[in-house]
């Protein structure tokens, strides 16, 4: 079962370039972030065609997420982050497929920093470990699958002083981020990678996709449900440097 994340940056502006990616890899389920759709402006007859159920949660200009199964209908089990009633921002869905519950997770970028987009982000993350903590005690199988919008270390940024003050970078960021995983959450690619430069976004600015100037801000952390699968894990990096690409690569995982 190959399950990815997939930050496509404005789905019908590239729906061509995720169209070709699905084709040539045929992932089980797709993660997707930052639709830039309503929920009626998502594609979905196009995704259909390609043989892909979908739930999805749009946002006009901004956010979105949606996940897509293939040659299945992801079950919605939820579509919002829980916690916080008056948070109308599209950045969280949960669906099973197949037997495993997956996400997709568009965490807030922060910036500014400080101010009240960084505190926002810190808030989020609060809510989603929150949540996080229920698949546990349950025992679940669980992908919690997205864009985090961290690098969690030194060793998921290129050797760079320019993105010192970036909220993707903050040590409260990265902190929050650590308890997180440290709940009993797996990094699929650091577990099969382990301290190898490994990134999944590159900037359009500063010429970065030529110098390979990227951050690993896409993450797939398995529930201990999990781990025992786990096969193998990467990232799709030539889909980057295609025509038209989005600044993100998809991520992956593969359980046995």
């Amino acid at each position: 079962m190959k399950i990815a994340t997939f930050n496509i940056n404005n789905i019908n502006r590239r729906l061509p370039n995720l169209l070709a990616w699905m084709r040539a890899v045929k992932p089980d389920v797709v993660a997707l972030q930052e639709l830039k759709a309503s929920d009626g402006e998502f594609p979905a007859a196009a995704i259909e065609k390609a043989g892909y159920g979908a739930v999805w949660r749009g946002q006009k200009t901004w956010n979105g997420v949606a996940i897509l199964a293939r040659n299945a209908e992801p079950v919605l089990t939820r579509d919002r982050l829980p916690g916080r009633p008056d948070d109308h921002e599209a950045r969280y869905i949960e669906a099973a497929v197949r037997g495993v519950i997956v996400t997709s997770i568009y965490l807030p970028n922060g910036n500014p920093q400080p101010g009240p987009k960084f505190d926002y982000k810190l808030d989020w993350f609060a809510r989603l470990k929150r949540h996080a903590k229920t698949f546990l005690k349950q025992d679940l199988p669980v992908v919690l699958a997205g864009d985090f919008n961290v690098a969690p270390d030194e060793i998921d940024i290129y050797p760079t002083r320019s993105w010192d003050k970036d909220a993707l970078i903050q040590p409260k960021s990265r902190a929050a981020f650590a308890s997180l995983v440290e709940q009993g959450w797996c990094d699929a690619i650091r577990e099969l990678h382990g301290d190898k430069r490994i990134y999944t976004f590159w900037d359009y600015k500063r010429n970065r996709w030529p110098r390979d100037a990227g951050l690993r801000l896409d993450h797939l952390l398995l529930s201990p449900a999990l781990v025992s699968r786990l096969a193998k894990a990467g990232v799709d990096k030539t889909v980057r440097g295609e025509d038209g690409a989005s600044d993100h690569a998809p991520t992956w995982v593969v359980l046995k």
